[in-house]
């Protein structure tokens, strides 16, 4: 079974070169805005445009849960990924209240969360199955599982496209699911259980090594399954969230939007959205380095750098949310800042200019 990705289009080079030949001539020494500077260009890219709107931002939370979960590799019971769900949707959690002062809108989704949860307006009920089986037995789920899943994604930006959508943001939940996705990041970029799991809900040492040791077997288990390609490698590792979160980015990058991308989950359901569709890194922004190990080998294969770092570690889209200041200011300033010419600003002399420092 594969996986055939949507057509994800090249970086607007027209746009790439506007947005730097205007950031020239802004009034201030090139490059002394720094990252402000590249993400504006960044952003042109991305959108085909040098005024990207970004009034529409949308949060996609996932959730579902995990049959690792049960192995004692969470400091918190199974059941608290329903009782969040429900949080999410009374308004009460960090990514409502986030989403709230940065003016942007929260999807909620159940992908594979173990309860019945009751209908209500604001949940898409997209349930797999109700949970994974636990990865070190088996694979967590079939191929066809993990393509419903990518599935359910790319429909919820479908949808949300249709109410209008600028900014995409991915977010997750899900108790046991940094243990699923150190499992797949391991296997995805080849590297060992101790360089990239982490305490994910604040375990402690022995609850640490617990994980190590059911992301050691998991891998093992899995082998065969996780070797053969990205799709057989998220059905054998992932989770229904994860596997979710790789079709919102998929299907985001199809459209020409921007996805800020969240934490740790984020981070493997990003590694899992660039090998089947590997377009997708060119419309991937890592909105912060995560305090879990093995974040920072995530980006570092993806080739994005962080725009924050300040210690998260929750998930839910937070870091994602939190970094949407930065992009309203990268695209302010290319589309509100004066150019020397219309402020009447001199420039540096010609002779500054061609003088190199010594």
């Amino acid at each position: 079974m594969s996986f055939e990705s949507p057509p994800i289009p090249d970086l607007d080079s027209a746009a790439i070169a506007g947005a730097r030949e205007r950031q020239d001539r802004l009034t201030k020494p090139a490059g002394s805005l720094g990252r402000l500077e590249e993400m504006s260009i960044a952003l042109a890219g991305m959108t085909g445009r040098l005024d990207p709107s970004l009034a529409h931002r949308v949060v996609f939370t996932l959730a579902a849960d995990h049959g690792v979960a049960l192995e004692g590799v969470s400091a918190y019971p199974r059941e608290v990924t329903a009782q969040m769900v429900l949080n999410f949707l009374h308004g009460g959690a960090a990514i409502n209240v986030l989403a709230r002062l940065f003016n942007a809108r929260v999807v909620v989704a159940d992908l594979g969360v173990d309860a019945d949860l009751s209908a209500h307006p604001q949940l898409h009920q997209l349930k797999v199955r109700r949970g994974t089986s636990s990865i070190t037995r088996g694979p967590a789920m079939s191929e066809e599982e993990a393509m419903l899943a990518i599935e359910h994604g790319r429909r919820l930006v479908a949808d949300e496209a249709g109410r209008g959508l600028d900014v995409v943001l991915t977010g997750d939940m899900g108790i046991g699911n940094t243990t699923a996705s150190a499992a797949l990041i391991c296997a995805l970029i080849d590297i060992e259980p101790r360089e990239v799991v982490g305490r994910g809900t604040g375990v402690d040492d022995e609850g640490l090594e617990r994980k190590r040791a059911a992301v050691r077997q998991a891998l093992e288990v899995n082998r065969a399954a996780a070797g053969a390609g990205p799709l057989e490698t998220l059905a054998a590792l992932g989770g229904f969230e994860i596997a979710g979160l790789a079709g919102v980015i998929i299907e985001a990058a199809a459209r020409r939007r921007p996805v800020l991308i969240d934490g740790f989950i984020s981070g493997a359901a990003a590694l899992v959205a660039s090998r089947l569709a590997p377009g997708t890194t060119r419309f991937m922004i890592a909105s912060h380095r995560s305090q879990e190990l093995g974040h920072v080998a995530v980006l570092r294969h993806l080739g994005l750098r962080p725009l924050l770092d300040l210690d998260l570690r929750l998930g839910e889209g937070t870091g994602a949310v939190l970094a949407l200041p930065i992009l309203d200011a990268a695209a302010a300033i290319l589309n509100q800042m004066a150019t020397f010419d219309s402020a009447g600003v001199a420039e540096r002399s010609i002779a500054e200019k061609d003088t190199p420092v010594t």
